[in-house]
């Protein structure tokens, strides 16, 4: 058996290859809970302590400071008056901390408003208590019995922590070490790879067995020395659930007994070697553990297990012919590669064909996916692009960089790519984006119109310019076509990005309008939660990427089959005299902007990218 020696450094080698993936595997841990807690601690404390101003720092005693703070707990308080029956206090208790939350967040931050908008709502609801008396208002009146309600509501408390006990912080750890197994092996450790339990459907099966491991854990511990023993043989447990989740619970405790039989106490003293790390931790507050000690310690102990595997399968013991995950701990060969991936492959080694295009055309078609009219070849570039998307989750694999799901001893379940069928991957004509670019304009007109009728009963011509478009929608979905076409193979990194431009545009654009037109504002998110100046807000920008993606991914493509039906002829026409019709118009609202009442009013303002929201709730005149 390889030393200590050799197991750290192996494992500081892997933790070198990987460090910001598996140091985020260990901080999440740490937060769910499931190990590593107290690397927390520290930060906890000092966070705590901010709480706790000396007097008169900010104009307040500490008497008052921790009034304020101790408030806090009044939470409970209103759970407890609701589930006693007395509402009304429970009511009264939440309004007053709302309305706290609220007065502290006039005089704070204007950044973090309090007084508008859904997720000013929802954040003053949580800290208040508010959410709890609905539900358990609403519990009141479904059961018509308080004790009954009472009963569901702690049952239902229990339950929910429970499942997330059972589903979520109990299994993490058999995640992680997935992560970290994968990580020896290979240079890429996907995103994706955190969900393998979900690609493999045995989430479930692999949750039931971490219980099981931990029921009987916490039973032995109930005799002292039989919970130290039984600690160290149960150890491999989340190692084996991670190389074969299909494993049963009974026979996954049964093979880690096995394994770990006369190596008890050497993985007892291969733990006191970290001891030196445990105390630089905590004289650190939990940073070196946290960006250090904690998944290095993980990556040599996973080298642990791969070498205790490999003694216990050159022994024969019992059920480790179980453990039979074999590219879990060594590379597949070319040839097992291209038999397992020969369609990825095929389909991998097709060409570009906007690389053939050169000039403009080509520089259009690759960079911005821009087609300067719709031809026959388009149709073929779609249909290409659909299988290269459908492979490119493997090309790492093929090129034996990440873990190759195809060879798993368990089937791995690929994405449902039904929006594939629309071939979002497409370059989009010139009269199909200005065709679009209106489409959407008038979208969005109508629908600030219509939630202003909703909400004030009064029809209001929206918008800086006096035609039926507002061309910030416009403008916006066209440029997440183009400017973001290289992302949309990557729908992650595309909403953040459809985020990020549409601030921006909306930012600048309410930022010139004002220039231009002596402050005058078309819309004002001040006070809403997460807002910057009152031109942007949290929830308006999350609008815009769920809209954002929905038109990328759906929407657009949709729309674009429809338009290329339109014959050239009548198409180019159309575009001209809409082109037009709004360059006239911006060129006379310039001088004679749409102005009034419900569209430079700030409460007309609010119904902006936020108004979708807005008419969830009571609106405060």
């Amino acid at each position: 058996m390889i030393t200590r020696r050799d197991m750290k450094h192996r494992g500081r080698r892997v933790l070198k290859k990987h460090y910001l993936v598996l140091v985020a595997a260990c901080l999440i841990a740490a937060f769910l809970g499931s190990e590593f807690g107290s690397s927390l601690n520290g930060i906890k404390a000092q966070t705590a302590n901010i709480g706790y101003p000396a007097e008169g720092a900010f104009g307040e005693s500490e008497e008052t400071v921790r009034m304020e703070v101790s408030s806090r707990e009044g939470i409970v308080d209103v759970v407890y008056d609701m589930l006693a029956g007395r509402e009304e206090d429970a009511r009264n208790l939440a309004d007053r901390l709302r309305e706290q939350d609220i007065e502290a967040s006039r005089n704070g931050n204007p950044m973090l408003g309090r007084t508008q908008g859904v997720l000013a709502g929802l954040v003053n609801d949580i800290t208040s208590g508010g959410i709890y008396v609905s539900l358990i208002s609403a519990l009141n009146s479904i059961t018509g019995s308080r004790s009954v309600s009472a009963v569901i509501w702690i049952i239902g408390s229990f339950l929910l922590i429970f499942l997330f006990w059972f589903l979520i912080k109990n299994l993490y750890t058999a995640i992680s070490r997935r992560i970290f197994l994968e990580g020896r092996t290979y240079e890429k450790l996907p995103v994706q790879r955190f969900m393998f339990l979900l690609r493999v459907r045995k989430w479930f099966k692999a949750a039931c067995t971490m219980l099981l491991s931990a029921l009987y854990l916490t039973l032995w511990t109930l005799t002292i020395v039989g919970g130290i023993i039984k600690r160290y043989s149960y150890y491999l447990i989340p190692y084996i659930v991670a190389e074969n989740p299909d494993i049963s619970p009974g026979m996954a405790i049964t093979l880690s007994r096995r394994m770990m039989k006369g190596h008890k106490w050497q993985c007892f003293v291969f733990e006191l070697s970290y001891i030196g790390w445990e105390i630089l931790g905590a004289l650190t507050f939990g940073a070196t553990a946290v960006f250090y000690s904690n998944p290095y310690k993980v990556a040599a102990f996973s080298e642990y297990y791969t070498e205790i595997r490999r003694i216990s399968k050159e022994a024969g013991i019992e059920g480790t012919e179980l453990l039979n995950d074999r590219y879990l701990y060594e590379k597949a060969g070319e040839d097992v590669i291209r038999e397992a991936y020969a369609d990825a492959i095929e389909a991998l080694s097709q060409p570009d064909e906007s690389k053939d295009l050169r000039g403009m055309r080509g520089f259009l078609a690759r960079n911005f996916g821009i087609a300067l009219f719709y031809r026959r070849e388009e149709k073929e570039y779609e249909e290409t692009q659909a299988k290269l998307i459908k492979y490119a989750v493997w090309k790492e694999a093929i090129e034996g960089k990440a873990y190759p799901g195809r060879l798993s001893p368990i089937p791995e379940r690929q994405k449902n790519r039904r929006v594939e069928s629309l071939h979002y991957m497409r370059r989009y004509s010139l009269c199909s984006l200005i065709l679009l670019f209106f489409i959407f304009s008038l979208f969005g007109w109508v629908w600030e119109v219509s939630q202003h009728m909703v909400v004030y009963g009064d029809f209001v011509n929206r918008g800086v310019l006096h035609g039926p478009w507002l061309p910030i929608y416009g403008t916006g979905g066209v440029l997440v076509l183009v400017v973001l076409n290289r992302l949309r193979k990557s729908p992650f990194w595309e909403f953040l990005s459809i985020m990020v431009l549409c601030g921006c545009v909306e930012y600048f654009t309410s930022l010139v309008l004002e220039i231009l037109h002596g402050g005058a504002k078309w819309w004002d998110y001040s006070g809403y939660f997460l807002n910057l100046h009152g031109r942007i807000c949290a929830e308006g920008l999350l609008v815009f990427g769920i809209m954002g993606m929905i038109f990328v991914y759906v929407l657009a493509p949709l729309l674009d089959n429809m338009l290329r039906r339109i014959p050239a002829r009548a198409a180019v026409p159309l575009c001209a005299i809409l082109l037009g019709a709004f360059c006239t118009d911006v060129v006379y609202s310039s001088g004679n902007p749409n102005t009034g009442e419900g569209v430079t009013s700030a409460s007309a303002g609010q119904l902006h990218a936020g108004g979708t929201a807005e008419l969830l709730m009571t609106r405060k005149e």
